[in-house]
């Protein structure tokens, strides 16, 4: 298996989780509900006197084919969307794989883990790392991206991943963050394009990364193909269970007030960290933002420190030590953020001066 941390030295299996502990509050990880609300609680506590039972996605397969207008053969649950992308990596025989950065680096490890080469095609900050198609090398013939990006937090339009779209081409979104934009604009989960597969994840809303769920979505011949490499009932039954509550119409509604609510309090912590004078990159859809700022691993400590935890953003391919990622949470956590920054701010500036 491929050394985690690569020649250019990022640590690519270093993720949110780690940062996290202590007390600290939690602005690394973007999981945003402390707790999955009730009404999953009650229908995941009752399916547990049926655990004796070996796993039964086909449920769960129809529910989320309905609810994005797919055909059942479309459609592959999966232990997250982490196992997607192991399966994409052992199941696939690309020749030139690309990886669109800075981004989620669960891809590129499981690429390297299992032999691929891979090519990275940076994005531009100073272009607020916006997605130029042409950039993606005519060969590459499995693509990596996400919409919107971890840790950028840009949406791209879904004309432009259309863009990557070639004959004898693979081209991976990784959209797991897209139910947190209000209207999920510039999603492809709807449509059956010839050679993209669309990953999902029910972690970020919900609540539930230690339930481990998510699916893809792809042509047939595509899914088939990696359902084929998939181990045995790898899809555990609360996670089947999940994903039917989670694509009811009742649960898709509350999931658009939840990624309005986000969109609300990104907009505060946007503003309260440009009055501080941070750089915030891009135009952020997501439920986190990036931040670049002098000595940020400094900032960083000190705000651990203070009791917050956000990301780092050095272990992101493209990105270097003047980099934070952070997660959006309520207003008042939000404020207290802000001011912990402002004295991490001062006195890092008051130490080096």
């Amino acid at each position: 298996m491929a050394d985690p941390v690569d020649q250019g030295g990022y640590d690519l299996r270093h993720h949110g989780d780690r940062e996290v502990g202590g007390g600290l509050v939690d602005l690394a990880v973007n999981v945003r509900m402390a707790t999955p609300p009730e009404w999953l609680r009650d229908e995941l506590a009752r399916c547990l006197t049926g655990l004796a039972a070996y796993p039964d996605v086909r449920a769960a397969t129809e529910a989320i084919a309905a609810r994005h207008g797919r055909e059942p053969a479309d459609v592959l649950p999966t232990a997250g969307a982490a196992e997607a992308f192991t399966l994409l990596a052992n199941a696939l025989r690309p020749r030139n794989t690309a990886v669109v950065h800075p981004q989620f680096t669960e891809p590129e490890a499981a690429l390297r883990a299992a032999g691929h080469p891979v090519l990275r095609v940076p994005l531009s900050a100073a272009g607020g790392f916006v997605l130029d198609p042409g950039a993606v090398p005519e060969h590459a013939d499995l693509v990596f991206v996400g919409n919107p990006t971890n840790p950028t937090s840009v949406l791209h339009p879904a004309a432009a991943l259309r863009r990557l779209c070639r004959p004898g081409r693979i081209v991976v979104v990784d959209e797991a963050f897209i139910d947190a934009v209000p209207g999920e604009p510039e999603s492809l989960a709807g449509e059956r394009l010839p050679g993209v597969v669309v990953l999902r994840s029910l972690t970020k809303t919900w609540g539930i990364a230690g339930l481990r769920a998510g699916y893809l979505l792809a042509e047939p011949a595509v899914a088939e193909r990696l359902r084929a490499a998939q181990p045995p009932w790898s899809v555990s039954t609360p996670a089947a269970v999940a994903m039917v509550a989670c694509s009811r119409p009742a649960a898709l509604a509350e999931a658009g007030e939840l990624a309005r609510a986000a969109e609300r309090d990104r907009a505060e912590l946007v503003a309260g960290l440009r009055e501080l004078g941070v750089h915030v990159a891009g135009a952020p859809r997501g439920p986190f933002v990036l931040v670049r700022l002098p000595r940020a691993g400094q900032v960083r400590l000190a705000l651990r420190a203070a009791g917050y935890a956000v990301r780092r953003g050095d272990t992101f391919p493209g990105l270097d030590e003047d980099w934070l990622r952070i997660a959006v949470r309520d207003p008042a956590t939000t404020r207290g953020l802000l001011d912990a920054l402002a004295t991490a701010q001062r006195l890092v500036s008051a130490h080096t001066s």
